[in-house]
């Protein structure tokens, strides 16, 4: 079994120290921008390549986030970051958007390309996927379970990372529009303002139900480990580095069988939110996973921030070094010190002299050679050779010592840099059909109005034959819709496919890569939906070289970014819709209600009245936005796409049959809506 690495979270230069010092394995960190925690302090200019020299030094490797989503409009800042990360030595970068990963491979193809828990993968079939395109690791996302982590790992080749400690967000990661749609300020960009912290209520009863506790499994490393993890991820970039240190620690001292009462319950005074849930790892869902940041956190944090602060406070010796020291007459001095593959020789310093007083004995010699302190090594061996009656200073010693420790700190550091090349970013403009498609697509299939006509319709994978079958008469083409939450429902969601292929259904739509897997292993056609997240032309290449049939683009790009588009595969964009803000793992209506009481008319209402419909669907929540967005009646500012999308979720048959409509006619909406983000400047 691997070593598993305890991985840590560094916003800034304080706690990359805090990390080394107290024992990680691994950092991870972003730059200035492109990064999902664009207000911590971060790192810009040659500060990266700084934190990289002194992680090396105390082999402590470091992972750069380059996670999140990005426009056609910042794809050549994208690449000089990339380049000055690669040029810095980085041991690895953390992806969201498929086509800063393609443009990584492009630019540095040694690097190691890591998944973040952004792209919302979270079965064996999109994990097979990644690998197959270049990625070494993918982060597993945060709602899966004991049993689906080992079934991942059971089915996967690909090195897996697990959150075990830090916060939780109520939305599977990678589809959280909220923070967005309601404030302009994008959790996919790397400012989420967490609205999901506020108070939401449910049917008109109060509450935070949104907001979840912090996940805790540092218990449980052990079992992590053999289940195949192979990398322990702390969440807390936006963090003290009284908060790193304690996580850390605890952690180690998990992982070396000596539990430290107090440190564990300072990490939870330090931060937490009513305490710390393992809801979602151990399949056990229900109210008692949400909590708030109470006064009395606060208070409490305050009370350990000096403690904690000693943790880190001086260089730890971390790393053992085996030592062989010679000592001949006529010859310099040798010291070769060595740890793990490393070695540093020094020969040099002053000539040994006749003893006139006293020799130099082996048991003076280890003493001087093992001081090692404030350095990040400790003397675990130390072999001498001596020939007798010869004498060396006190001071010569150390001073070869301390040349030999800092030639060994250059050996870590040291790396056989990596090929860089240069990217073209040029793009065929995009040759949109002269007349748009129409493509509807359908939550729930009792709501589909009979005789409904479009050029395409979107079906839920569990809608009944009949309903099929009177489709497939009447529409130009008939697609289902594979859900994002894969999770253990991959057998399911392919029997469902089948037995819809066999009625005549002869396309998928994917909304995240586990789709397009599961899409592939039945030889299905497929084209990608809502939930894939598609803002520059690179990832619109990397679907269609993947074997798209068309592409939805991201609800996040402005109508200039849209049109801008290039490449030649189909693209559409929703016309109509209620956004999904979130999909959820652990439904908020269930802390108020029943599921028999809800009766699939729930809503959330927020501090300002606004109610946001909720529906269930296999064991998950979608909250969609308050109002619905609406273009019927500005189809022409859509411009440079394929096909327009009606994105039906809460609306009943009557209502659908209104919408087309409206949009037939060009029609503006006689109820309140949105133009969503199309028209707005996000961050």
């Amino acid at each position: 079994m691997i070593k598993p690495e305890i991985l840590a979270p560094a916003g800034g230069p304080d706690s990359v120290e805090a990390a080394v010092r107290c024992g990680a394995d691994a950092v991870y960190i972003g730059g200035k921008s492109f990064n999902a925690r664009r207000n911590a302090s971060n790192f810009g200019g040659d500060e990266i390549a700084d934190v990289i020299r002194y992680c090396h030094g105390a082999d402590v490797k470091v992972y750069i986030t380059l996670n999140t989503l990005v426009t056609d409009r910042e794809l050549g800042s994208a690449c000089e970051e990339i380049k000055r990360v690669c040029e810095a030595g980085a041991d690895g970068i953390i992806v969201q958007d498929t086509g800063i990963a393609r443009l990584i491979k492009k630019i540095c193809p040694d690097i190691p390309l890591h998944a973040s828990t952004q792209m919302t993968v979270n079965s064996p079939f999109g994990i097979n996927l990644l690998a197959e395109s270049g990625f070494s690791r993918t982060v597993i996302p945060r709602e899966a379970s004991r049993e689906e982590i080992e079934n991942i790992s059971a089915n996967t080749d690909i090195e897996l990372e697990c959150f075990v400690h830090g916060a939780l967000c109520m939305c599977l990661s990678g589809q959280c529009l909220m923070s967005s749609v309601l404030g302009g300020r994008s959790g996919n960009r790397g400012l989420c303002a967490q609205p999901c912290r506020l108070p939401f209520g449910v049917n008109g009863r109060g509450g935070n139900n949104l907001s979840l506790k912090d996940l805790s499994l540092i218990d449980s490393l052990d079992e992590l480990a053999r289940a195949g993890v192979i990398s322990f991820k702390i969440e807390g970039r936006m963090k003290r580095p009284e908060y790193v240190a304690a996580a850390v620690t605890a952690c180690r001292n998990r992982l070396s069988g000596t539990p430290d009462k107090s440190v564990t319950d300072a990490l939870g005074s330090v931060f937490s939110r009513s305490g710390f849930t393992r809801g979602y790892y151990d399949s056990k869902l229900s109210k008692d996973m949400f909590g708030i940041r109470t006064k009395e956190n606060v208070l409490d944090s305050g009370a350990v921030l000096g403690t904690l602060s000693h943790l880190y406070d001086s260089e730890k010796p971390l790393l053992p070094v085996r030592m062989f020291f010679t000592l001949r007459e006529g010859e310099y001095p040798l010291l070769r010190a060595e740890y793990k593959e490393y070695i540093a020789e020094i020969r040099g310093g002053e000539m040994p002299s006749k003893a006139v007083n006293r020799e130099l004995t082996d048991g003076e010699a280890v003493s001087r050679l093992s001081k090692c302190g404030g350095t990040q090594f400790y003397a675990e061996s130390v072999e001498c050779e001596i020939a007798p009656g010869l004498y060396m200073s006190a001071s010569a010693l150390n001073s070869l010592r301390r040349d030999a420790l800092a030639a060994l700190e250059e050996a870590l550091i040291a790396r056989e840099p990596y090929n860089i090349y240069d990217c073209d970013l040029s793009f065929a403009p995009h040759r949109a059909a002269e007349k748009r498609k129409l493509h509807i697509r359908f939550f729930d299939y009792n709501e589909i109005p009979e005789g409904v006509k479009a050029d395409r319709v979107i079906i839920p994978l569990n809608t009944p034959a009949s309903i099929v079958k009177s489709l497939l008469r009447d529409c130009g083409e008939v697609a289902a819709e594979i859900p994002v939450h894969v999770f253990s429902s991959a057998d399911k969601y392919i029997e469902e496919l089948k037995r819809l292929r066999s009625l005549g259904v002869n396309l998928a739509v994917a909304g995240n890569i586990d789709g397009i897997g599961i899409a592939k292993s039945l030889g299905m056609p497929f084209a990608t939906g809502f939930g894939m997240n598609i803002l520059n032309s690179v990832s619109l290449g990397v679907m269609r070289d993947a074997g798209a049939r068309d592409c939805l683009v991201s609800a996040e790009l402005k109508l200039p970014d849209i049109a801008a588009l290039g490449g030649e595969i189909p693209r559409g964009a929703v016309v109509y819709g209620r956004l999904p803000l979130m999909v959820t793992r652990n439904c908020p209506v269930r802390n108020k209600i029943t599921c028999s009481a809800c009766g699939r008319q729930s809503y959330l209402e927020d501090r300002l009245g606004k109610k946001f419909p909720v529906r269930c669907s296999d064991g998950f929540s979608y909250i969609f936005n308050s109002v619905p967005l609406c273009m019927t009646d500005k189809p022409g500012d859509i411009r440079n796409t394929d096909y327009d999308l009606i994105y039906f979720t809460t609306e009943n048959k009557n209502e659908a049959e209104f919408i087309i409509g409206d949009y037939l006619g060009e029609r503006a909406p006689g109820y309140e809506y949105t133009r969503g983000l199309y028209y707005r400047n996000i961050l």
